[in-house]
């Protein structure tokens, strides 16, 4: 335990925005560059509040939020270099930003008019992933494929907690430690899976859990976005430098609900959610530019002017999204013409235009 009885974990930037260093892990950033995350952080949980307001307006079916976890994302998505491969669940809103993802790209998925949103080779991100830890597999694979081609490029894999109790990603740790995969499994610990907390997934620290498999864990605190960026960095390295797997634990907070479908207040209580709002991503990183004299009044309000820029932009967007064809359901399943799905594209089609002039 720390000094104010929290857990132990990897601090550069305390929640008070005071900076303290780390015998085996720092940063060293120019203010512009710290200005650079900063800006990052504030865009991504605008394009959230957006995105969830749209949903509330009925123009996205559903969205899943991660405020509170800005950090944790675009510290750990601006670790990573270009040829590196990120595979993320669906809430990995700032590592889509850090990867070049645009915000209007992220909502296709969750307004029903695309089955994903991007194309993953031109970003180096993986589409989101429904199924919870599927993910995990897929970038353990990723990352031996990566091994063989003799490249030095690592794998970044996002999960939650929730997802850590998950076969797969339990299989995935084996796979990855076995083959020695240059892969980085990310686990954004954000105290409930649901409705579910964090001691109906394990009786010790999740990033413990890498001892019995073999390879390094590490906990930091995932609301302190200078330490996700050096213990994320420091995890990719190694990676890239042939010493296997390292699983992060990034201790953060939820700070919204599981996604806009989801009640927090029937199963959480009302000063845990305060106690987290101290501990602000955001906040201590503005505190932090402030008292050095690197961002003043003008500068922080020019940030946040773009970031409601930006948010009319995204609306606009969103409606103006086409409604895809509806047979282009069928355009992709197969990477070949098949003729299961020939066939039923056809009856499908003759279904369709039955309805047409028909009254129905």
């Amino acid at each position: 335990m720390t000094a104010d009885g929290g857990p132990e974990l990897v601090q550069l930037l305390t929640p008070e925005g005071e900076r303290v260093h780390h015998p085996e892990y720092d940063v060293d950033l120019s203010d512009e560059q710290l200005r650079g995350l900063y800006r990052d952080l504030v865009l991504v949980r605008r394009v959230d509040s957006e995105a969830t307001a749209l949903q509330r307006q009925g123009e996205l079916g559903l969205w899943a939020q991660c405020i509170g976890q800005e950090a944790a994302q675009v510290g750990s998505g601006r670790a990573l270099l270009p040829g590196d491969y990120a595979f993320p669940t669906y809430r990995e809103h700032g590592v889509a930003w850090a990867r070049g993802v645009q915000p209007e790209q992220l909502l296709g998925l969750f307004r029903g008019v695309t089955n994903g949103g991007w194309d993953p080779h031109e970003h180096n991100m993986a589409l989101y992933t429904i199924v919870i830890g599927d993910q995990t597999l897929h970038a353990v694979g990723y990352a031996m494929g990566v091994q063989r081609d003799g490249t030095d490029d690592a794998v970044i894999c996002y999960f939650g907690d929730g997802a850590s109790s998950q076969g797969d990603v339990n299989e995935a740790f084996v796979f990855s430690a076995v083959y020695n995969a240059p892969v980085v499994f990310f686990c954004q610990n954000n105290q409930w899976a649901i409705s579910e907390p964090l001691e109906r997934q394990t009786r010790i620290p999740l990033y413990r859990r890498a001892d019995g498999f073999g390879f390094p864990g590490v906990r930091v605190d995932g609301n302190d976005v200078l330490a996700v960026l050096a213990v994320t960095s420091a995890a990719l390295t190694a990676a890239r430098e042939g010493q296997g797997p390292t699983l992060i634990e990034a201790f953060t907070y939820r700070m919204g609900a599981h996604t806009t479908s989801d009640d927090p207040t029937r199963y959480r209580v009302a000063a845990e959610l305060e106690a987290w709002k101290l501990k602000d991503p955001i906040e201590r990183l503005k505190v932090y530019l402030a008292r050095n004299g690197w961002a003043d009044r003008d500068w922080f309000a020019s940030v946040e002017d773009e970031a409601e820029a930006m948010a009319v932009h995204l609306r606009d967007a969103c409606r103006a999204m086409p409604d895809p064809a509806p047979t282009s359901m069928f355009d992709h399943v197969y990477r070949e013409p098949h003729p299961l799905i020939d066939t039923e594209r056809a009856e499908f089609t003759a279904y369709h235009a039955s309805f047409a002039g028909g009254g129905h």
